[in-house]
């Protein structure tokens, strides 16, 4: 989760000044709050979330001491790879996180049946990675989603429609899934070069190699 703050500045004489950040680390945030408010000089300061959410220098601390032990600062890619003699599809993810001071990365893969085609596998494999957050207990973080899926991304952000009877009903369980983990999300699409680890995981899942990692990464 990102951070941005506000504080109003005092000017002897000349009233108040009000001053906005960049969106930062909460870390880094509170940091700079705490020497803000050491100054002197600020009348108030506010902390902002990137759902909108306000805090003051107390609470921030108390959120970033609960948050600092839940799985935070998730960046998934994901991918769908595609049998169509089968009508199978293989479902890639990978997510990266922090928990504590430590950072991990969570591989998975998975095998899915009766898809109709690539672009049904595609949102299948953004459907798995929320299952996939469900179960490590992600609720009220922030998350971007990475993928090469253009369309589907594109969708979710809404700047696209979807025509799709089949196609829509994915996107309203995606939706209801990321409603249901209270996720801010954010999606990005990729070019497919930047998307191997995910890309190498659904294509694993198709020749029937099922992974399922984690491991501490730097």
């Amino acid at each position: 989760m990102k951070y941005k703050l506000e504080w109003t500045y005092k000017i002897k004489g000349n009233g108040n000044v009000v001053f906005t950040s960049e969106w930062i680390d909460g870390e880094l945030a509170l940091s700079l709050g705490e020497e803000i408010e050491k100054s002197g000089k600020c009348a108030e300061l506010i902390y902002y979330d990137e759902a909108g959410t306000s805090w003051r220098t107390k609470e921030m601390k108390k959120l970033l001491e609960e948050v600092e032990e839940e799985p935070h600062d998730l960046l998934v890619y994901f991918d769908g790879g595609y049998n169509k003699e089968t009508k199978e599809a293989g479902l890639g993810a990978v997510i990266y996180y922090k928990q504590g001071k430590k950072k991990f990365r969570i591989r998975a893969n998975e095998m899915f049946g009766e898809i109709e085609n690539n672009s049904e596998a595609e949102y299948a494999a953004m459907y798995q990675t929320l299952n996939l957050l469900e179960e490590m207990g992600v609720n009220h973080m922030t998350c971007e989603f990475k993928g090469d899926a253009q369309g589907i991304l594109m969708q979710l952000k809404g700047e696209w429609p979807c025509y799709e009877e089949n196609l829509n009903r994915w996107l309203d369980r995606i939706e209801e899934k990321i409603n249901k983990l209270s996720i801010h999300a954010t999606f990005t699409p990729i070019p497919r070069n930047e998307n191997k680890e995910a890309d190498k995981l659904a294509a694993q899942a198709l020749k029937g190699k099922i992974i399922n990692s984690k491991m501490q990464v730097l």
